[in-house]
């Protein structure tokens, strides 16, 4: 590890392969917790290359326990964090509205580590219980058109690191990875991106593959579409700008969309928003994005027609029996 620092620090970058062969050797046990410290606060120092993120991104693939969902064609709706913004948990439950519109959702998850409250948090306290069986997973589809994949269940890699992510407690690449190894690899995408730069890398990843896509980033720093300001969205035909009053009828205020104090507060946020009872600006974060993901599926519609739709997801209480149905099974 001193031979690659040394060389990372000399403000040198790695091939695709040599990023790929050290997070082999980090999941492998071959160095210790302080040397793999200061690997990852590399990536806060200077921006990863797109080669990096490559290697980083398809040793992680090869590697996941990876799941067969082709049958259900789901898309998965996920955020790379490390926005700083402390949001409440907004595309977990705009998944929960998609698949109660009649989608198929694959939500990839874990625990927050910049935030208060990742996904994986919210949905374990409110009593969900983790699995990577398949026949369960699909049996969840099924029943209630979503079913959640518990990241580090799926990423040994992943798994291993969580404790040195947590104790450094910043985002690192693991953040900007998470969207693109979800273990069922969907073909339909909704990804929040934190940075203009990283929207880019995205788009060029996924040029590479068949995927209906659209990455999204908020202007002023959200990985979704905030609605605080005008948001950028790259699609594969297309990349152009969605203005808070196309959807809402004002700019939100940051403040309007913040997260719980704590986990607990937080499930109670995200209980309030499924049962109906949360403010007008909190519903248009949640239908915007869940709009954003039902255009990757609809591709002739108009985003006014799949606004429509998790509108009626939402009101019609189709969203919280999705929730219901997947904590019953």
């Amino acid at each position: 590890m001193k031979l690659i620092l040394e060389k990372l620090f000399a403000k040198q970058s790695l091939s695709q392969v040599e990023a790929q062969t050290i997070l082999g050797q980090i999941s492998e046990g071959e160095y210790n917790p302080c040397e793999i410290s200061a690997f990852f606060t590399v990536f806060k120092m200077r921006n990863i290359t797109v080669d990096e993120l490559t290697g980083f991104r398809n040793y992680l693939r090869e590697t996941c326990i990876s799941i067969d969902f082709n049958a259900f064609n789901p898309i998965d709706l996920c955020g790379t964090g490390g926005d700083g913004k402390n949001t409440f948990n907004i595309s977990t439950l705009a998944s929960f509205v998609v698949a109660g519109a009649g989608y198929k959702v694959a939500k990839h998850g874990n625990y927050g580590v910049t935030s208060t409250c990742g996904s994986s948090n919210v949905m374990e306290y409110l009593g969900f219980s983790f699995t990577n069986n398949q026949d369960k997973l699909k049996q969840q589809l099924d029943k209630s058109g979503i079913c959640f994949l518990h990241a580090p269940l799926f990423h040994p890699t992943m798994k291993k690191v969580a404790p040195i992510r947590k104790a450094i407690g910043v985002h690192t690449f693991f953040n900007m990875l998470g969207p693109m190894v979800n273990p069922c690899f969907p073909k339909h995408q909704l990804v929040g991106v934190f940075s203009l730069q990283l929207l880019r890398y995205y788009k060029y990843i996924y040029e590479q593959e068949n995927l209906s896509y659209r990455i999204v980033h908020s202007l002023d720093g959200y990985d979704e579409i905030s609605l605080t300001d005008s948001a950028k969205i790259l699609s594969p035909d297309k990349d152009y700008l969605l203005k808070p009053n196309d959807v809402h009828f004002t700019t939100i205020s940051p403040k309007d969309i913040s997260g719980g104090k704590d986990i607990k507060s937080s499930a109670k946020l995200f209980i309030n928003i499924l049962e109906g009872k949360g403010t007008h600006a909190q519903n248009a974060t949640v239908l915007a994005n869940a709009a954003m993901a039902i255009e990757c599926f609809n591709v002739t519609n108009s985003y006014e027609e799949s606004f429509a739709k998790v509108k009626e997801s939402l009101e019609s209480k189709s969203a919280l029996n999705a929730f219901k149905t997947l904590l019953s099974l």
